[in-house]
């Protein structure tokens, strides 16, 4: 019995290491020029979900796991609740929904090249043309 238990423990372990190991670390990004140098998960949110004009959100497709996850952890939002949310700022006039961008590279570039650019992607995808201020756990 104990043989088996510890088998099971080991493969539970190895399991949770593994899924563990595909999730991506996602960051928020800024074009380089932007005097941002941090902001909070919540600070983020304000941009992706219309609540403040300051930056030029870029989203992933909604088919997108990483935006899944990403509305989760800065707003703890799903995204029906995100295209509720865009639906009605739309239709009333007060916003328009975040560009959708087929890939983080796509996203990278588009930040890159727009000073009031604002991103997600994962963390592995940073490279020079981009800066980095939230870091989401």
């Amino acid at each position: 019995m104990n043989k088996l238990f510890i088998h099971l423990l080991l493969a539970a372990t190895v399991m949770t290491g593994a899924s563990m190991a595909h999730a991506a670390e996602l960051v928020v990004i800024v074009n380089t020029a932007n005097p941002a140098t941090a902001m909070t998960a919540t600070q983020a949110s304000q941009f992706f979900l219309g609540k403040s004009p300051m930056f030029t959100p870029v989203d992933l497709p909604d088919n997108s796991p990483l935006r899944a996850e990403f509305y989760k952890k800065v707003a703890d939002k799903d995204l029906s609740e995100v295209k509720t949310i865009w639906s009605k700022l739309v239709f009333t006039g007060k916003g328009t929904a975040p560009k959708e961008l087929h890939s983080s590279a796509e996203v990278k570039k588009a930040v890159a090249a727009n000073p009031t650019g604002i991103g997600y992607i994962e963390r592995s995808a940073v490279d020079a043309t981009v800066k980095v201020v939230t870091v989401l756990p």
